[in-house]
């Protein structure tokens, strides 16, 4: 029995997301500090745009294949790749329904669901915003989705959604640097996934006015989010400074 499937026993299994967008982007006056609320950005996006999207989608998806393939045979075991299953408007999965505007991995058939005008856009807003073909926010997303798939393998599953969302972030991170190190990044890709990490923000909870409740809303949200806009670029920073081994014990030897 793999990793993956001893965590399914006993229990069912919930599709584990990037986030769910529903505004627009603001325009950021730095790099930093982008003051971006969570949405799909509302820019055109043409099929030409979606087609290459998806070439790059394509091609992220095979380094991740090799990076964490030869990450997890130094740890003496095997890496079973997620397929990758572009979807528009909604989609079915073993998980259950994927919303518009969305990514997920579903670890009960090791598989990522993506909008492909979801992430097409997002590549288009960091474009936009940067003056940068804006690819490496459309990555982002896809290597966050691989982390959650190799830290599951590992079996690291924490009962609270933003501790498993930290580490993903983080592995993303460790991704971009693994990139970095193998000269395969393009200049502007390290904006273009802080860009992207920003736009995934949690926005701020509705608060009621209620202390007692307030509290009780705050600590939900940081629990079971996925971030603020300043922790996900702090996780995926740690990755990337960082390597593997400062998102999970496993790697420690590897940094």
């Amino acid at each position: 029995m793999n990793r993956i499937q001893a965590l399914l026993r006993g229990g069912a299994v919930t599709l584990i997301a990037f986030a769910a967008f529903t505004g627009t982007i603001g325009t950021p006056e730095k790099l930093m500090q982008y003051g971006i609320e969570p949405g799909v950005p509302d820019i055109g996006v043409t099929s030409r745009d979606i087609e290459l999207s998806n070439q790059k989608v394509a091609m992220a998806h095979g380094a991740l294949r090799e990076m964490w393939t030869a990450h997890f045979r130094s740890l003496g075991t095997r890496f079973m790749v997620p397929r990758l299953v572009r979807y528009r408007g909604g989609a079915a999965s073993p998980c259950g329904l994927l919303k518009p505007g969305n990514a997920g991995y579903c670890p009960a058939s090791n598989t990522i669901y993506y909008d492909e005008v979801f992430v097409a856009a997002q590549a288009g807003a960091a474009a936009r915003e940067l003056g940068t073909d804006g690819d490496m926010a459309a990555v982002g997303i896809i290597a966050h989705e691989v982390g959650h798939s190799v830290a599951m393998q590992l079996g690291y599953a924490s009962p609270f959604t933003y501790q498993n969302e930290a580490v993903a972030d983080c592995l993303a991170g460790a991704f971009t640097e693994h990139a970095e190190r193998d000269g395969s990044l393009e200049e502007g890709d390290l904006d273009e996934a802080f860009f992207g990490m920003s736009a995934a923000g949690d926005p701020m909870p509705q608060l009621t006015g209620d202390r007692r409740r307030d509290r009780r809303i705050m600590r939900a949200a940081a629990l079971m989010g996925h971030g603020t806009r300043e922790q996900r670029i702090a996780n995926f920073r740690r990755g990337l400074e960082g390597g593997a081994g400062a998102c999970l014990d496993e790697f420690q030897e590897m940094s």
